[in-house]
């Protein structure tokens, strides 16, 4: 296992992407962990990667990293801690307030939520993922992300992408069900702040975003990593910080619980398969998620705020052995 991101004299530094999950509030906090101890065992700071991909809440960590934010600092804000240098310095941003507390609020309608996503959608069933499906029947989420949107143009020039050529981040189409990742080439050219606000639009709980004439919400309905996007994306090595992936768990009693570790199942072998079509083109993935300790942590409501400093304890401890284990974790999940 490579240890350190040193280059000897001479060398080409290789090509690395980072991949960050879904997950709310909490997954999100997890990552930064796991960032953090990525960056202590393989010797590279994760905003120098070329590619950083971003579903939902890791749109967000996608978005900061690429704007300059280092790991240490967004460590420092989501432990409560002063940020004093780099572009979160005096910004007020509480994850919480910004995306409106732990339950969501009564929707606008009660009725689906995309009636031309479930005609979409039913004439390919079985060729698409039940929570694309599943995304159109739920009605529309009131609560709004705006604040998550001024703080990602607190950070990037406001209206504009990234400096960050390589931030990449994934939406899905609320009409038809296609993934779209906003920053590749080729795809729609949009402000980053409306393109992570998409991202993290969960349907049922956030309201859609409208961008050019189009309504996008939460990519993690088409998939709650989607690896598979950087496999042809010339890179040398893949880094996956997936907060809703699992490769061992906990035998939980709740039944709240136990319906998370079931999908936290599903969404774990989704996970493989798109590594492994990574892995078919020769560039070599390795991948964390959560393990029972930090499942503990997080409890059954991904949202809740009040549990953020123990899940980022708790990762900053547990991610140390993930990354140590995670060659031969994602050859054998």
């Amino acid at each position: 296992m490579t240890t350190s991101g040193a280059v000897p004299s001479g060398e080409k530094r290789p090509r690395r992407g980072i991949v960050l999950g879904g997950g709310g509030v909490l997954g999100g906090t997890w990552a930064i962990g796991a960032l953090a101890r990525m960056e202590d065992a393989f010797g590279f700071r994760a905003g120098d990667a070329d590619v950083i991909v971003g579903t939902s809440a890791g749109s967000v960590l996608a978005a900061l990293l690429g704007a300059g934010v280092t790991v240490e600092q967004l460590r420092q804000h989501y432990n409560e801690e002063p940020v004093t240098e780099g572009p979160l310095a005096g910004y007020d941003f509480d994850p919480v307030r910004a995306t409106g507390g732990h339950r969501p609020s009564m929707p606008r309608l009660l009725g689906p939520g995309s009636p031309r996503l479930i005609g979409s959608t039913l004439r390919r069933l079985g060729h698409v993922p039940a929570t694309t499906v599943l995304s159109g029947f739920m009605p529309e989420g009131t609560r709004t992300l705006e604040r998550v949107g001024h703080l990602i143009d607190a950070v990037t020039p406001m209206g504009q992408w990234s400096h960050h050529s390589g931030v990449w981040i994934v939406a899905m189409d609320y009409a038809d069900g296609k993934r779209v990742v906003f920053g590749r080439p080729g795809s729609p050219v949009v402000p980053l702040a409306d393109a992570v606000m998409a991202s993290c639009s969960i349907p049922g709980w956030f309201a859609p975003v409208v961008i050019s004439g189009h309504t996008y919400v939460d990519g993690g309905a088409v998939s709650a990593t989607s690896i598979d996007v950087v496999a042809h994306a010339g890179l040398d090595e893949v880094y996956v910080i997936a907060p809703m992936v699992s490769f061992a768990t906990d035998r939980p009693t709740g039944v709240a619980h136990r319906l998370e570790r079931r999908w936290r199942e599903e969404v774990t072998k989704a996970a493989i398969r798109e590594s492994e079509m990574v892995r078919a083109t020769g560039v070599p993935v390795r991948m964390v998620g959560p393990g029972p300790e930090d499942l503990v942590a997080i409890g059954a409501n991904l949202m809740d705020g009040t549990r953020i400093r123990f899940v980022l304890e708790t990762s900053l401890r547990t991610s140390v052995a993930a990354w140590r284990d995670a060659d031969g974790i994602a050859r054998t999940g």
